[in-house]
């Protein structure tokens, strides 16, 4: 090839022979020289994503008298890890805990400043909600469940207050650690350190330490809709966890109330806080829900929530132990928390959080490896956006336009679309190879091989997107090469760039426009990228053969460590996720098509210089390479086996809810009609199908939808307890002995009264309280018209065919009150004298281990060790009214 150069300030352009330093000829090495960099930003960015500070001790009161000290924090959560399990209705939780945290908060009440004043109150209450889950309508109602709230009371008592929330029950089989008990502990600290400060804060701060939210989210609703003390809050910081360890981020806020961003720019020390994960959480990709939803919801106030993300795969098991935690998390999340709290209970914006102009626009925020947190209002981002997309555009083409005068003009615009061809074929072929690869994993019964070893992501997925961009850009340079060309290869390739710039603007402005606040990623990306060409424009380097390259180098430098913490991110994020998604998904897709995006954001403007290499197969071949050698490992040893035990310190076990399960079915009359009993297995993730039929093995187990109950009896007669987790998932049955059971709940029938000629109620009694569920099938043309639950009936859900009402109900302490409960049906016919309604109530034993039979014992023990199995006993009546 030729190139060409300008004489003097003619602006006419001769050829140049190939040994004046054409860039052609640079060292084929290069290319994995850009690898390299890929890899070195990846490893950088992987530092400061896991990096935490050194944790404060007893030792450092004296240095820091107003510190958040780690070590005491720690020391309450061991206590409360030591509890082990803690759900709901359990003694650990309604006593041990609750005791213990009452104890802590009666020794800070007793070591407060005397200036301050520091409120408890215990609240034990009783209500019900409406709600919906998964697009999965039910009832929730509880009784009985527990709220120990504490209130330091600020300056102006009557000013709104801060609010700060975590929950300290758990779920079956997992003590918790991170899963409340941690952030309660922080809490704990963070009451310590406030009420010794010699001067009262500006305003209040409520402390809620809810006894149910697993349940789901109970506690909190009665906090808010009963507590005299709700109506004081303005906002509030939510506490979670959705990992064991690593960084909080801030994943929810608002919704609107931009001033909370504002608050949380200015306090924060250590930022971890993406409107991207909001987006993402809120759209559903993520299987759980917090106590966020019902302040927002039900109490229509403004909050913040966070969550420790990392180590997903502990999160609910028996590993979310203190174990697997360190003294750094808390310290860093005690030091942004404590910060936060400070400066919202002292802010002009918390006074004014209930006036309505407050409460208006969105904010988009983000922060750069924890080094840098930016926000803006969405009108502002919008601005941004559109300045930088023109820009991006206008910029670079005016300054290349300029160096080869109108003479080459044409060329730019040609090669510019060049450059965009390449970047749009390289991007769908490597989503679609990543999407092939997930496929042919899944079909040789290799789905998840990266589930423990992540590593081997790099090879299966972003190796072969990033050989997909860099055979598009080889086509490209093959088929469209113009010889004649009066642009230099330099040229050529910045202006490929300007292709690449209208890429990332095609993407960048419908998102913005659409009200898509993540399109600041994107946004960001191509930023650099204008950046590299207005100090290019500036210089004068566009006509040079080194200089430019050495600048866009440095700017992608900077790209790609912001492209690679969102890898980390996501895949830290969506690999655990990826074991507790059911089976019905690949997960191979997910992960592959994030990877390939992320790999489209490292690389888009890298593989472009691949025109510059005197040989671009020797990077092919090596990538090539790299991909059989993951799929090797992935395929024929064990480093592709997805679960690993504990023997590390780093379990990342495959999950399995078992019940065992006994069913009772009544005809009309009331009369027993018949029983069954056996097992019942959930279908965690993609491999758990397998497991399953290993441990029925020689016995075959039943899909649950396949079950000879599905012909006659309400839901299958499969005993539900929470539909948003199992009606989502396969089931699978396998007939067995049933449990031994101390006690049940009981729904008793008083009878009936028939209110209008086409209105009937119904009357029951209801004993027990252990955790429990009503399932309420309305018979063909009669329809629930109301009852006692709630003031109105929440609409009924759908499974295999038939809509019934679905019920959840949870005890928390026990009562020896029966419950009253009323249903009024309605049917056309004024005449009518059928049955109304199929009615099944199922109860749910948790934490029953030492009452577990023989055989349920024998049945978990087949289990590999690193199989996590939460064992549970269900009876399940079916009754016909």
């Amino acid at each position: 090839m030729v190139e060409r150069r300008k004489r003097g300030g003619t602006g006419k352009v001769e050829p140049v022979g190939e040994d004046e330093n054409n860039l052609h000829k640079l060292d084929s090495q290069m290319g994995m020289f850009g690898v390299v960099l890929m890899l070195f930003c990846g490893t950088v960015s992987s530092y400061m994503f896991t990096y935490l500070p050194d944790a404060l001790t007893t030792a450092h009161l004296k240095s820091y008298p107003g510190a958040f000290i780690a070590e005491r924090a720690w020391d309450n959560l061991q206590v409360l890890n030591d509890y082990g399990p803690k759900p709901t209705g359990s003694e650990a939780n309604e006593k041990l805990a609750a005791d213990y945290l009452k104890r802590q908060i009666e020794l800070i009440q007793a070591s407060k400043h005397r200036n301050q004043e520091l409120l408890a109150e215990h609240q034990v209450v009783s209500g019900g909600y409406p709600i919906s889950f998964m697009g999965n309508p039910l009832t929730s109602l509880y009784r009985n469940v527990q709220n120990l709230v504490v209130k330091l009371v600020g300056e102006n008592a009557t000013s709104p207050a801060l609010m700060l929330n975590c929950h300290f029950d758990t779920v079956a089989s997992s003590p918790g650690a991170s899963d409340d008990g941690a952030s309660c502990c922080v809490m704990l600290e963070i009451m310590r350190v406030l009420s010794r400060e010699p001067k009262r804060n500006q305003h209040s701060v409520i402390f809620l330490f809810n006894g149910a939210e697993e349940t789901p989210l109970q506690a909190a609703h009665g906090f808010i809709t009963q507590h005299p003390w709700a109506s004081e809050v303005g906002a509030f910081l939510n506490l979670e966890s959705a990992g064991s360890g690593g960084k909080e981020v801030l994943f929810q806020s608002g919704p609107q109330h931009p001033w909370m961003i504002d608050v949380y720019a200015r306090a924060i020390r250590h930022p971890f806080a993406h409107a991207a994960a909001e987006e993402i959480f809120q759209s559903g990709l993520i299987p759980s829900d917090t106590d966020f939803r019902i302040f927002r919801d039900f109490g229509n106030i403004p909050g913040m929530d966070f969550a420790h993300m990392v180590e997903g795969y502990r999160y609910h098991t028996k590993f979310d132990n203190i174990d697997y935690l360190s003294l750094p998390v808390l310290q860093r999340t005690g030091d942004n928390i404590l910060a936060l709290t400070r400066e919202m209970i002292n802010s002009e914006e918390l006074a004014n959080s209930k006036n309505e102009e407050n409460a208006k626009g969105f904010k988009v925020f983000y922060d750069f490896m924890g080094l840098l947190f930016v926000c803006y209002s969405s009108d502002v981002a919008v601005t941004i956006n559109s300045l930088v997309s023109i820009l991006a555009i206008l910029l670079p083409y005016c300054g290349l336009s300029r160096s080869v005068r109108r003479v080459g003009e044409a060329a730019i615009v040609k090669e510019t679309i060049y450059g965009f061809v390449a970047t749009v074929l390289g991007t769908i072929v490597g989503l679609l190879t990543c999407l092939f690869i997930g496929r042919q994993l899944d079909s040789m019964g290799r789905a998840m091989s990266w589930f423990s070893t992540p590593y081997l992501v790099l090879g299966l997925y972003c190796c072969p997107a990033l050989l997909a961009h860099a055979f598009a850009q080889i086509a490209v340079n093959k088929f469209f090469a113009d010889k004649k060309s009066v642009l230099n290869l330099s040229q050529v390739v910045q202006s490929r760039f300007i292709g690449v710039n209208l890429f990332w603007v095609l993407l960048v402005v419908p998102l913005t426009f659409a009200g898509i606040h993540s399109a600041y990623i994107f946004m960001i990306v191509l930023l650099f990228s204008l950046m590299s060409s207005l100090v290019s424009v500036l210089l004068g380097y566009q006509n040079t053969v080194r200089r430019w390259l050495a600048v866009h180098v440095a700017f992608q430098l900077v790209t790609m460590l912001w492209a690679t913490q969102y890898y980390h991110m996501f895949m830290k994020l969506f690999i655990p996720i990826s074991g507790r998604i059911g089976g019905a998904k690949n997960p191979e897709y997910l992960i592959g098509s994030i990877a390939a995006l992320c790999m489209l954001l490292v690389s888009s403007y890298i593989v472009p210089l691949i025109a510059l290499l005197k040989k671009a197969s020797e990077l092919t071949a090596r990538l090539t390479v790299f991909i059989l050698i993951a799929i090797l490992l992935a395929c024929f040893t064990q480093v592709g086996f997805p679960y690993r035990d504990d023997s590390a310190n780093a379990p990342t076990v495959q999950r399995h809810y078992v019940t065992n399960v006994i069913r009772i079915f009544h005809d009309e009359n009331g009369n027993y009609r018949s029983s069954d009993s056996g097992f019942l297995f959930r279908e965690m993730d993609r491999n758990s199908h397998r497991m399953i039929r290993g441990v029925a093995s020689p016995q075959t187990i039943v899909p649950m939808r396949s079950m000879s109950t599905c012909e006659s009896e309400i839901f299958c007669a499969v005993p539900f307890y929470s539909m948003w987790h199992q009606i989502r998932f396969d089931n699978f049955w396998l007939p067995g002995p049933g449990p031994d059971l101390l006690t049940m709940n009981n729904l008793l029938y008083e009878g009936r009264e028939k209110l209008t000629a086409n209105r009937t109620r119904l009357y029951f009694t209801f004993e027990g309280s252990i955790q429990s569920s009503l399932i309420i099938g309305p018979k063909p043309g009669v329809k629930l018209a109301s009852w006692s639950l709630l003031d109105e009936v929440t609409p009924p859900t759908e499974f295999n065919g038939q809509k019934a009402h679905f019920v959840l109900i949870t005890h928390g302490l026990p009562s020896a009150e029966p419950w009253e409960i009323t249903m009024d049906f309605e049917h056309d016919n004024p005449d009518y004298d059928g049955l109304f309604a199929d009615v099944a109530l199922v109860t749910t034993f948790w934490e029953t281990g030492p009452n577990h039979t023989t055989q349920f014992n024998e049945l978990i023990q087949k289990f590999p060790p690193w199989a996590h199995v939460i064992p549970s006993v269900a009876a399940m009546t079916v009754f016909v009214f």
